[in-house]
């Protein structure tokens, strides 16, 4: 017997060089996603797209990824970069506040969607809106364009100039992104409920979700990244000139937030309407504002509010075809797959704001590794035929 004793320590030996190897191997898949998405986004600081941002990647129930990278600004002296920075959203305003307390207020039978835009806007009475309906305003289907606003009186000369211009295209059928559509559903938020739209959406949203650091005009500038208008350096106040001139608070943009709130938000959603017991809309509210619309014959697919399918659908990457999200100028976004249980959340200083297809592609990767890395096969994943229902 004592012949075989090399033997064992051989193979006793090659069993713990081959445990080894697989326990390395182990620790550098695990090491890798977050290898490659560090380098994906520490690219695009090098070529200077952007000055930093934050990445969240998450599911229905917790965050799979989380970093946070360079810095709030161009400045060398800003401060670096953290997971808590609070961001300007720009147009993610459109889908984290003024879509879901249109839909709320429809749920809970205080307007319909499809009520003639005359109806709470009778300024725009006998100007040939009469067949624009609140559907047409939530998907870029009204038909109206944007217009530069007043210093003045800045709403009401929105409300004017969107009763006196003349519609591009039939109502319905033509897609034309415009800000003005969302600036008139703040207003129609206000009018429904009285209360302007940083209030209502304060209290039936991001208060129940403990969304805390989200919100209009934050107080704390000293935690806002920074954004570029005409050259100078913004923090704390909204980006977009026309939110500005309606005093900070507006449909289409002027929201500010974090990574982490936002993933609550993103969560609300996955989870229909509900969080932490805390429900914020009905799950066939969510399933209305996230089934796909159709405009120019097909070729572009909106939900209400939201994006589907359209030339601002970067970020849907490599995610279902019934995921939905939306983009901000300032360099944010936000993108969600129930077919694989994942969101990504990108949160940027962004710098380079004409080089727009190489910032789209950004955005465009990253989900693709998102969606590769974290989410779910579509047979397996947890909320499979959610828009099914």
């Amino acid at each position: 017997m004592r012949s075989f004793r090399p033997l064992r320590v051989v193979l006793l030996l090659t069993a713990l060089i081959l445990w080894t190897v697989l326990l390395l191997a182990s620790n550098a898949s695990a090491a890798q996603p977050s290898a490659r998405i560090d380098a994906l986004v520490q690219e695009a600081i090098s070529r200077n797209l952007i000055a930093g941002g934050v990445v969240l990647i998450g599911s229905h129930d917790r965050v799979l990824f989380e970093g946070a990278y360079g810095r709030v600004s161009p400045l060398p002296q800003s401060r670096p970069m953290t997971a808590d920075t609070v961001f300007d959203l720009a147009s993610l305003t459109k889908v984290i506040a003024t879509t879901p307390a249109v839909l709320k207020l429809a749920e809970e039978g205080r307007l319909s969607l499809l009520d003639p835009v005359v109806k709470w806007f009778p300024e725009l009475a006998h100007h040939g809106k009469d067949a624009i309906l609140i559907f047409n305003l939530l998907t870029h289907t009204s038909g109206l364009d944007d217009i530069p606003l007043s210093n003045d009186n800045a709403l009401k000369s929105a409300i004017d100039g969107a009763a006196s211009q003349r519609l591009k295209g039939d109502v319905g059928y033509r897609f034309k992104y415009a800000d003005l559509n969302f600036i008139l559903l703040a207003e129609l938020v206000r009018r429904v409920t009285g209360e302007p739209l940083d209030v209502y959406t304060r209290e039936s949203f991001y208060q129940p979700l403990g969304m805390n650091d989200t919100g209009f005009n934050p107080k704390n500038r000293e935690r806002c990244s920074a954004t570029i208008y005409d050259d100078r350096l913004m923090q704390g106040d909204a980006q977009d000139h026309l939110c500005r001139q309606l005093g900070g608070v507006a449909g289409h943009a002027g929201l500010f937030s974090t990574a982490f709130d936002l993933a609550r938000f993103c969560q609300m959603m996955l989870y229909g309407g509900t969080l932490d017991g805390k429900t914020v809309l009905a799950r066939r509210t969510v399933e209305q504002m996230t089934a796909p619309y159709f405009a120019r014959g097909g070729d572009v697919v909106r939900g209400l509010g939201w994006d589907i399918s359209s030339p601002y659908s970067a970020p849907r990457g490599g995610f279902s075809a019934v995921s939905f999200g939306h983009t901000g100028y300032s360099g944010s976004s936000v993108w969600i797959d129930p077919v694989s249980d994942t969101f990504v959340i990108f949160l940027t200083a962004r710098l380079d704001y004409k080089n727009v297809h190489e910032f789209n592609k950004l955005r465009g990767n990253l989900s693709t590794l998102a969606s590769r890395i974290f989410g779910l096969p579509p047979q397996g994943g947890k909320f499979a035929g959610l828009h099914d229902r």
